[in-house]
Parts: structure tokens; sequence; C-alpha cells
């Protein structure tokens, strides 16, 4: 039976070579090992991988034309409700969603569904039939901010549908988080981020690079001047978060965005570029999520002795275990239940380290998480010349600030309804802009929420 097929290991760069380089981790999948992982699947009456997925991919449906070797129909399955598969299978939570959710997992090991989608987008890069939009301009003219994935998933999704789509996007590449947040080892920027987008362009979508809406142009002369009917905010998240302690200030005290962006989206990992970095001999990463995996991974490959300092358990790391076992195996420490109170520093305000305390697990608090207690007495210090903050992030006020009528909550998110309408009419929303830092898969999910939003109310004006 084919859920006796053990699950097709993926192959690997060797982890102590990785961890010198900047190049991608996990290879991937080769056609016959898609094809056997692929043999795995139950195809189930009730696909619970489906209903788990956030953009609602018809993943039974894919997985069977891809063991049939039928590549250009499993690609054209995804292509219905995705236009970042070799993205999502890259970077998506799978084990939380569509992976989490397969019925082979209550057993055993479930179907490797995010390596068949990015086995599957990539081979569409590579060798599929090129993306046409058939469908007649409708003559309304909608306005996206931002090109990262909530804004990308809404753009596809409305121009799919006639509409003439232009994004705005206030950097000079396109991709948002997708090109600064992510590191080039986990999700590569020219070869499958730039050649994504460039599906999403051929759609009809019009992208416009260095425009910061709520400076050089507004929500309001979008709508009034230049003939946008609406208007679908995915800024993201990009305002970094501190612990507000003693020290922050010092020389060598760095938020993830700005360190990952620098190696990003600057490329200060490659000699040829002359974006400055400075990552000194030892950098302590304060946080447990992804982006925090990110940075010590990114110092850690720049030639530092890396360290994650976080104030919770292991089983508590927000961040995805596959990260986490990745980070492990490059050599990266963990500090768990310890918590930073003070960065120290020398007489030239540069840091020499940081002062910390260690923690124990309470009740649960409001997110169902144990709640850390500082263990009374436990002060220590440990050197290091590099602090990386990575505490989350919140939604630039720009925005908000710039465009009357459109209310944030206390935490400076814009406020929508699940489908994305704001509070100024003809103003929607989605992704970290209203979430705060998530997924990218939930940031998709939220644009596709919002462009039906948009297209049911252009439709009944």
């Amino acid at each position: 039976m084919a859920n006796k097929i053990p699950r097709v290991p993926v192959r690997e760069q060797d982890p102590k070579v990785r961890a010198t380089n900047f190049e991608e981790v996990c290879h991937g999948y080769d056609l016959e090992e898609a094809v056997l992982e692929a043999s795995r699947c139950l195809h189930c009456k009730n696909p619970r991988c489906m209903n788990a997925c956030p953009v609602s991919v018809h993943i039974p449906d894919f997985i069977a034309a891809l063991h049939e070797r039928d590549l250009q129909k499993a690609s054209d399955v995804i292509a219905q409700d995705s236009s970042l598969p070799s993205i999502c299978g890259r970077v998506c939570p799978q084990e939380t969603q569509c992976e989490g959710s397969c019925v082979l997992g209550i057993k055993g090991e479930a179907v490797a569904i995010g390596k068949l989608e990015r086995f599957v987008g990539d081979w569409k890069l590579n060798h599929g039939a090129k993306t046409v939009n058939d469908t007649p301009k409708n003559g309304h003219k909608i306005a996206i901010i931002g090109s990262g994935p909530s804004g990308l998933a809404c753009a596809s999704d409305l121009a799919k549908w006639g509409y003439e789509v232009k994004i705005f996007e206030a950097l000079h590449k396109v991709g948002g988080v997708l090109v600064y947040g992510i590191p080039e080892f986990r999700l590569p920027k020219d070869r499958i981020v730039a050649r994504e987008v460039e599906e999403v362009k051929s759609l009809g979508v019009e992208i416009e690079t260095d425009v910061i809406v709520g400076r050089t142009v507004t929500i309001d002369s979008l709508m009034d001047e230049e003939g946008y009917e609406a208007v679908f905010i995915g800024s993201g998240a990009g305002l970094p978060r501190f612990m507000n302690i003693p020290g922050e200030n010092l020389n060598g005290v760095v938020s993830a965005n700005e360190f990952l962006t620098r190696t990003n989206l600057m490329h200060a990992y490659d000699p040829n570029y002359d974006t400055p970095i400075y990552v000194g001999q030892k950098v302590v990463v304060v946080g447990g999520g992804n982006v925090a995996m990110d940075a010590v991974r990114t110092a850690k490959r720049l030639g530092a002795d890396s360290v994650i300092v976080y104030r919770r358990g292991e089983e508590e790391l927000p961040a995805r275990k596959e990260e986490v076992h990745h980070a492990k195996q490059e050599g990266i420490e963990f500090r768990m239940l310890t918590n930073p109170v003070e960065v120290l520093g020398d007489e030239k305000g540069w840091v020499r380290g940081i002062r910390c305390v260690e923690m124990e697990l309470g009740e649960p608090d409001a997110s169902g998480r144990r709640s850390p207690i500082v263990k009374e007495g436990s002060e220590f210090d440990m050197e290091c010349d590099v602090v990386i903050m990575a505490l989350g992030t919140m939604p630039n006020p720009m925005l908000a600030h710039s465009t009357e009528g459109l209310e944030t909550n206390r935490k400076g998110c814009l406020v929508a309804t699940e489908e994305g309408a704001t509070t100024r009419k003809g103003v929607f929303a989605g992704g970290d802009a209203v979430t705060g830092a998530a997924t990218v898969i939930l940031a998709m999910g939220a644009g596709r929420k919002a462009a039906k939003a948009i297209d049911e109310y252009i439709k009944s004006k």
C-alpha cells in the first residue's frame, strides 16, 4: 500500500560546508524522487491538507498529476490558487498546515507536500508553458501597496479577473520580505524570487519601484487624481521591536531586520558589493522565531561564533523545527531559558557583552505558552561584540498617519475585517500590515481574500 512507503528523504548540503556559504541548503527532489513521494498520497475523499492550506491549493490533484508525470497539469493545478509555488514550497511552515493535517502523519510521516510543490514550481520556471492571461480588461484600476506575498497574491487574482493592477514598491527590488528578510541559503533571489515575480507580471500586473506611498504619493492622490477605484495595502511589518533595556543604544546592537536587509537585499555577504556590515567575533541573537534563526545562521556564515538566547524552552521555540534542526547541524549554540537584562559596553561605546538571567517556566499565558519567570540570583554575563534583536516587527505608521479615516489598533496594525476591508471606504489591507509579523502563506491567503472583497466592492458600486 502507498502509505507503507517511507517518506523520501531530501538531499541537502553537508552542514559543515553550507555553514561557510550562502548557497541553498536543500537541493530538493529530482523527478524520480518526486514521483515516488507523490505515490504515498492516499487521495482522501475529504482532503484535510487542502483545507489547512491558507490559499486552498488543490493538493491531491496536483500530486496525482505529478505521480502520472504530467508536470504541466500539476503546474496548472497549483497556478489556479498560487502564483508562487517555488517560494511557498521552500518557506511555508507545512508542518503546521498542509502536512500537519495529512492523514499519513497521524501514525507515521506526512506526505512531503512542500517539497513536491517546490519541485513542480521549479519545473514550471525551467520547462513549463509560458504564463498567459487571456482575460479581457474590465476597465477598473486597482492599486497595490507593497510587492510582498500579500500584494503579489492579491494582484495575481485581480489581474486574472481582468482588472488593471499596479503595484507600488518602496524598495528598489520587488518581493518585500522575500528579498530583504529571508536569506539566500533558504530562498534564492535571482533563481527563484525574481523569476516568480516575472510570472506575476506576465499576468499583466505592472510594478513600479522606489515609490513610498505616504511620501512619494498618497492613497488619496492615487484614488482622487490617478483614478484607482480601490487600494490594497500589503506593506508588511518592517518596524523592528526592541527590549528597552540598558545598553541597547551601544554600537554593535542591531535589529534582525537591518542585519538581514544589509545581507539579503544589499548583498553584504558578497565581496563584489560595498555594503558595510559588522559581525565581530561572537554574535548573540535574541529571539526564537524564524527571523532569529535566519539572523544567527547568517552571522555564522559571515564568520562569527553565533548563539541564540531565548527566554523559554526548546519546545516553545516558535521557529520551524526544520530551521532549528538546520541551525543545530551548522553548529549554532542555543541558550534556552535565558533572558537579557542589559547590554554591556566598553569605554568607546561598543558592545563587549550581554548580561542575562536564567528563567523557569510558570503557568501558560494568553498565547497558551508557559510564562517565563526569572530565577532569583541567576544573573550572569556572556561575552560578545554584536547583539541582534529578533523580537518581531510592527507595521510602519506612515500610511495610517497620511491617510484620513484609516484606523490602527494599539499594536499599530491596520484595523480590517476578515475579508480585508479597512475603516476607509475602498481601501483594503492584509498580511503583516494587519496581523503583525506572520508567515508568507498567511499573507498570501489574506491577499487572496482581499482580492475577492475588492472584486465584490467594485461590482457593487
